[in-house]
Order: structure tokens, then sequence, then C-alpha cells
């Protein structure tokens, strides 16, 4: 396993805190160590999910809506006080607040849902098959192997669409779940700019400034991580200083299992 990978898995496993307040749980969670000038999001998103599963953890996560008020230093750890503020018998409606010493960094709030018989009914475009390893890339921020068709790199113009094949390596199920949420916030900026000329996505800070406002996220059914994921992903707009972008997650065999949307501020010099 990579020195990456292992450090992503150690930062997603929370340890409960004493708390002077009134939330129902609170937690704690390292960062991780990446030569990055801020908290990656995705490591947020992903520490929030697994707080808001350690506070109620005998449903799934059904939908995660958060905003991110300020950045958030990688020298101090991040505390996640979760408010539990319904739970019955089938659904949980939580709020965490993701805090550092000079306020909060991202809050959330997040619905939980018992699992539950129901029909099924699916209508999506087909998915193909998964991509042949020729077609593997690396990402700097995902330490697991990734496969896609699409250069964010490139510096012209093209229908803002990306999809990616990816899968980690064996993990605790428990954490499937946070992973493909700390997956969904890398490249939906990358996606919006590959309609810009000129811009990509490795040009945060400095040929344009860019950092995510909102990320909102729905789990459908159970996932693993470690099984092959495609995340396909479009861009409708930029607009107002701010760029746009959604996304679903889907199995090798088709069936969608999450989706998500974004909006992140866009500044050009």
């Amino acid at each position: 396993m990579s020195e990456l990978w292992n450090d992503l898995v150690s930062c997603l496993a929370l340890h409960a805190v004493a708390g002077d307040t009134a939330a129902d749980g609170v937690y704690e969670g390292g960062n991780q160590r990446l030569e990055y000038h801020r908290l990656f999001g995705g490591q947020i998103l992903g520490q929030l999910v697994r707080a808001a599963a350690l506070t109620c953890p005998d449903k799934a996560l059904k939908s995660l809506h958060t905003t991110f008020p300020r950045e958030g230093r990688a020298d101090e750890p991040v505390r996640y006080e979760a408010i539990r503020h319904h739970e019955g018998r089938s659904f949980a409606t939580l709020s965490v607040v993701a805090r550092q010493s000079k306020g909060p960094i991202a809050v959330a709030t997040v619905s939980m849902h018992a699992p539950e018989a129901g029909p099924v009914h699916q209508f999506t475009p087909t998915v193909p098959s998964v991509l042949s390893d020729e077609h593997r890339v690396q990402f700097d921020l995902i330490p697991w192997e990734t496969r896609t068709t699409t250069d964010l790199d490139s510096l012209g113009t093209a229908s803002p669409e990306f999809e990616m094949w990816m899968r980690t390596p064996e993990v605790d199920p428990d954490f499937g779940t946070a992973l493909v949420a700390y997956a969904t916030d890398l490249n939906l900026i990358g996606t919006a700019l590959l309609s810009v000329e000129g811009l990509c996505q490795r040009g945060n800070g400095t040929a344009f400034t860019s950092a995510v406002t909102s990320h909102s996220l729905w789990f459908h059914r159970p996932l693993r991580s470690d099984d092959w994921l495609l995340l396909r992903q479009h861009s409708p707009l930029i607009a107002g200083g701010r760029t746009f972008g959604r996304g679903d997650v889907f199995t090798a065999n088709g069936d969608l299992v999450a989706s998500f949307a974004q909006e992140a501020l866009l500044r050009l010099p």
C-alpha cells in the first residue's frame, strides 16, 4: 500500500473526544500530509461521512449537503461536532460542524436512512465496460487505481464531460462511502474548465483562483469502493464567478449507487 493511501485511511478513522457542547457526538481526525496549500475538501467530506456514521451507526447515509465557510489549516486537527435533530425508526437528521481554532471550516446537513426494501426502477444511460489498463492515469490526490480517456490537463476546448473508473485497495466496507465522497471532490472544477480555452485544473493559484463553496452527495444503494466504480460527471454552467458541476457513480454492472453536485468559486486575474 502507498503512504498516501495509508495516510488517508488513518485520517478517516475518527476517534471520539470529550465535548463541552450539546453535541451528540464529538470526534477528531488528523489531516493528510500533502504538498497542498490548504486542507483538501475531499478529506473533510470523507470525515463528515464518518462522523455521521459514528453518530447513527444503525442507519446508512442518504444525503450530505456541505458548505465551506473558510479554508482549513493542514497543521491543526479537525474536530467534528454532530447534533442529532431527529431520529426515528427509519430516518435521522443530523448536522455536523467541522471546526478548527479559527471557527467552522465546513457545515453539513445529513440525512440517514435505515435499510428498507422497495421497488427498483433505474433510467440512466448505459455504462460501458471498465477501461483497459492502458488507460490508467494518476491523479495527485487519489491514492488508488484510476482509468480515463479524457485529459483534464489539456489547454484546448472540449465538452465539459468526464468519466473516470476507480477502484481502491481492499478496505473495511464501512469506509467505502467516505472514500467515494472523497473522490467526488477532485475533478468537477477541472471538468468545467474543459470548455475554457487556455485553462486546465493545474492552473489553480496561477492562471485562476478556485475554491469549493458547497458540495452535495446522495447515496442511493450500498457500495464498495474496492470494486470498480464509474464516476460520470459534467459541468453545465460557468457563470457569476462560479462553476457548477454534477455527476453520478455507477457500479461496473450499471447500478446507480450515488450522485453528487458541486459549486465552486472561479476567479480569473
